[in-house]
């Protein structure tokens, strides 16, 4: 799983409310590229974008197990998820390849953003020592 986070903090790039809607598009294309050849290569299982924090929610189960919505508290960060990929993968090395090419993703002035991408090798059983 390649976790795409974003981070105010730490970036030398304005937020993205402040890109060009071309600065924009160019972002979203190169996503759609990646996607497409990811696809092509028969390496894509899903891949998904998130909508910003302002937009998440907290849930919790009630005393008597129903839904208990709530805006925050969020944890002190400046850093949120802003998408992911999951792909099927020959080598842990592909999927760090394909990870330094996701943070390539161009931003303001096409210039690549450069933001982390993590790679988490997604597990299909518990470990055998458990």
């Amino acid at each position: 799983m390649l976790l795409m986070q974003f981070s105010a903090a730490g970036t030398d790039f304005p937020s993205i409310d402040t890109w060009t809607p071309e600065e924009i598009r160019a972002h979203i294309d190169f996503m759609h590229d990646v996607n497409a050849k990811l696809a092509a290569d028969g390496e894509r299982v899903q891949a998904e974008g998130l909508a910003g924090p302002q937009q998440a929610r907290i849930v919790r189960a009630g005393k008597d197990g129903t839904p208990v919505v709530t805006e925050g508290p969020f944890a002190e960060t400046k850093e949120f998820l802003a998408g992911w990929w999951i792909v099927d993968c020959e080598t842990p090395q592909r999927a760090v390849e394909i990870a330094a090419h996701i943070s390539t993703a161009p931003g303001p002035g096409g210039q690549p953003l450069n933001m982390p991408i993590e790679v988490h090798p997604v597990m299909s059983a518990p470990p055998q020592e458990m």
